[in-house]
């Protein structure tokens, strides 16, 4: 059993805008899209990441793994996104582990909230785990 996959996907693309709207106009001050390659590429990259890969390696992967409601599993696999985020992908971006050659712990901080808040918002929008509907073969 896992949440339905068009709620998670949903769920992803608004987790997505919040934690976008959060790093251009909410102060977060970060340009995900500049530092994943270019604003259109890096853009494009940043929306499917967080609308249809992360969504569908939460809802078919970790959704059985994780403990707790889905607001708690959602906000858990934004956690583990930001040390992922924190670890391997700013480093090799040259913003230093935590990013901290980018201006110390604030950047890392507001980078731990918009995974947050994206984390919740997806559990939340996902939903519970349900059972896979099968079509049954129409008969003559």
């Amino acid at each position: 059993m896992r949440p339905n996959t068009g709620r998670a996907i949903l769920g992803g693309l608004v987790g997505t805008l919040a934690i976008t709207f959060l790093m251009y106009a909410g102060g977060l001050r970060m340009d995900i899209a500049a530092m994943l390659g270019g604003w259109g590429m890096g853009m494009a990259m940043h929306l499917l990441n967080g609308t249809i890969i992360f969504p569908f390696i939460y809802a078919y992967v970790l959704f059985t793994k994780l403990p707790g409601s889905p607001h708690l599993k959602g906000l858990l696999w934004g956690l583990i996104l930001w040390v992922l985020a924190q670890i391997v992908v700013m480093p090799m971006m040259g913003a230093g582990l935590f990013g901290l050659k980018m201006g110390g712990m604030m950047p890392a901080f507001g980078s731990l909230m918009g995974h947050v808040v994206y984390g919740a918002l997806l559990g939340w929008i996902a939903g519970h785990a349900q059972a896979e509907r099968h079509e049954r073969p129409a008969t003559a």
